[in-house]
């Protein structure tokens, strides 16, 4: 399949679309999920153009999970988080809705889930307030 430019990440990249940024080096961005299955839920996406995992470099995907390290440890840190699930889905038949490489780091258990994925849009002011509680805990 090939890349779509147009996709919401690339316009987020580009910087034509705002997020609530929680950590940015040269090849990966951390951002807060504006639609979370949990308080905290965020993603991690490579500056890399690639739709699955399958299409990543090697150097990006190594990058993608260190920053992935980086945000999980900050969310246990700065929301008490005591696990973190960690999902990434390759493909519309795998369940990914967006056309770019991306890996969910979300704060809790598997069972705390409840909310389907990319269902229901959060309050900015509590986006914002655990966005700082994350980024305070980065250090």
């Amino acid at each position: 399949m090939a890349y779509d430019t147009n996709n919401i990440f690339a316009k987020i990249l580009r910087g034509e679309i705002p997020c609530t940024k929680l950590y940015e080096d040269d090849l990966t961005l951390a951002f807060m999920d504006i639609m979370p299955q949990t308080d905290g839920h965020a993603l991690v996406i490579p500056k890399e153009p690639a739709t699955t995992l399958f299409e990543l470099s090697d150097e990006a995907a190594a990058a993608c999970m260190a920053t992935v390290r980086r945000i999980g440890n900050a969310q246990k840190k700065g929301l008490g988080a005591e696990g973190i699930v960690l999902m990434q889905l390759n493909g519309p038949e795998a369940g990914q809705t967006v056309p770019h490489f991306h890996i969910h780091v979300i704060p809790g258990s598997i069972a705390d889930l409840r909310k389907p994925h990319a269902a229901v849009m959060a309050d900015r002011a509590h986006l914002l307030g655990l966005a700082e509680k994350i980024t305070a805990a980065l250090g």
